[in-house]
């Protein structure tokens, strides 16, 4: 194995606790709520509602017809799962951030992909809300997927003010 083995397999580690814990998840609330009910955590903050997402990015799209929307929402994560993956092998290990950043956008990416394909939609339940106004419900594979995108915004920021004749510097 070479040097970067196993800080690679530390990446690869986090991108399937990811996975693991989405699943696991959506596993549990599947077999303890019914679709649609919810259970009150915060009080006018924050509940469990089973919901199933047959749209993409917090619903988008759900009202798009078969068969586009499941060739749709397939084929576009399967390509961004094979770019991510792309990503993470011409990043340098030593670029924590940005690996660390990717793992995450890998493990969440997968753990949705894994719904569609098995069930056709996407098993949604964290509920924030204030007041009336919810947020669209989502899960812990779109929770990794934002703090990965979040990440990687950050090193790119990072990087980008650090020098002032514009491109970021290659890695």
């Amino acid at each position: 194995m070479s040097r970067g083995g196993p800080i690679r397999a530390l990446y690869v580690g986090l991108a399937l606790a990811v996975f693991g814990l989405d699943q696991a998840t959506k596993a549990w609330i599947s077999a303890t709520m019914t679709l649609h009910s919810t259970r009150e955590i915060v009080p006018g903050l924050f509940q469990l509602t089973l919901v199933w997402n047959r749209g993409g990015l917090f619903g988008l799209c759900r009202e798009l017809g078969d068969p586009f929307r499941g060739i749709l929402f397939t084929v576009v994560p399967a390509a961004a799962i094979g770019l991510i993956l792309m990503f993470q092998f011409r990043t340098s290990l030593a670029d924590r951030v940005a690996q660390t950043g990717l793992a995450l956008i890998l493990g969440g990416a997968v753990g949705n992909l894994a719904d569609r394909i098995r069930l056709g939609h996407v098993i949604d339940f964290l509920d924030v809300y204030l007041g009336e106004h919810h947020w669209p419900a989502f899960n812990v594979a779109d929770s990794a997927i934002c703090v990965g995108v979040s990440l990687l915004l950050f090193d790119l920021l990072r990087r980008g003010r650090g020098r002032s004749d514009g491109p970021l510097e290659e890695r």
